[in-house]
């Protein structure tokens, strides 16, 4: 947890609002040439008494294949809390671009189910700032407690990277030249993904990304066409592993390659168990199903 005391906000901030004011903040800086020193805000933000909008939840529970459940799902904790991570990315003080950072990996720890009914205390702060071969990278980490109590009912830490912007006095690491290599499985399933993807997780999380909502938008933002937004994918393959995962458990992702919409993409999961202990882990690794180039890969397991 950040030992600064949090910023406390009196609503969840709107990433509409966010959005324009990261695309203007983006164009000073570049008129201006400058950017915001190369250190992180020491203070996060926080919103109490948070709860979840049933008929929001069920759309979303529908979108990524879930039956309809009282309990909140950890994607869903993740694009509740999404809007204050963002507002701090958005603080005059943040030292890196926000449009266009790049998803690189999420760790989530689901520690007890979170019901649909409860108000919660959402906190989120920056921190680990270091160089990427690529640019710059941070993570950015989410804590959600039951309101007015210290009870920590879920945690995600996002690692993003700023490509192509390296600051002052932030030392690149060595290259690695090194490439994992993938060989398609037979796959569990085949996604079909249209090109109105990014607008759908959109209207249920919130998350308007140009990035995600049309080709305009997208390449307006160096992207080639519009890809499908990571946690949705990863959420869909959450949603996939089933009711093995349990109540709580880990959950770790790895992006490797944007999905580009409209797309055909394949999934594989496998689980392990022991016999007289019952499920272990769950690794899931999705690809696309014409070239085999992974998109990403992670795994769930019992915390």
């Amino acid at each position: 947890m950040n030992t600064v005391p949090p910023v406390i906000l009196g609503e969840m901030p709107s990433l509409s609002k966010l959005y324009v004011n990261a695309a203007a903040q983006a164009a000073r800086r570049r008129v201006l040439g400058t950017h915001n020193g190369s250190s992180l805000p020491a203070t996060g933000h926080e919103v109490r008494g948070v709860k979840a909008d049933v008929g929001n939840l069920t759309a979303y529970q529908h979108l990524i294949g879930l039956t309809a459940r009282d309990t909140l799902p950890a994607g869903y904790l993740h694009a509740l809390a999404f809007p204050l991570a963002m507002s701090v990315m958005n603080r005059d003080d943040f030292p890196l671009p926000l449009l266009g950072m790049i998803h690189l990996s999420n760790h989530v720890e689901q520690r007890s189910p979170v019901l649909f009914t409860e108000s919660l205390d959402i906190q989120a702060w920056v921190e680990n700032l270091q160089g990427h071969r690529a640019g710059t990278q941070l993570d950015v980490v989410a804590e959600v407690r039951g309101a007015g109590t210290p009870d920590i009912k879920w945690t995600g830490r996002s690692s993003y990277l700023a490509k192509g912007v390296f600051l002052p006095g932030i030392d690149k690491p060595t290259p690695y030249n090194g490439q994992t290599e993938f060989t398609p499985p037979d796959p569990t399933a085949i996604w079909h993904l249209g090109v109105d993807t990014g607008r759908a997780y959109a209207a249920v999380s919130g998350d308007f990304n140009p990035i995600h909502l049309s080709v305009l938008s997208a390449k307006a933002l160096g992207m080639r066409r519009t890809i499908a937004h990571g946690m949705y994918l990863a959420s869909r393959a959450l949603a996939d592993v089933g009711p093995a995962k349990g109540e709580t458990f880990t959950w770790d992702v790895t992006f490797d390659a944007p999905v580009f919409l409209p797309a055909r993409v394949a999934l594989d999961i496998s689980t392990g168990q022991t016999p007289g202990e019952g499920w272990q882990r769950s690794e899931f690794v999705v690809w696309n199903h014409r070239s085999g180039r992974r998109h990403f890969s992670g795994s769930v397991a019992p915390l």
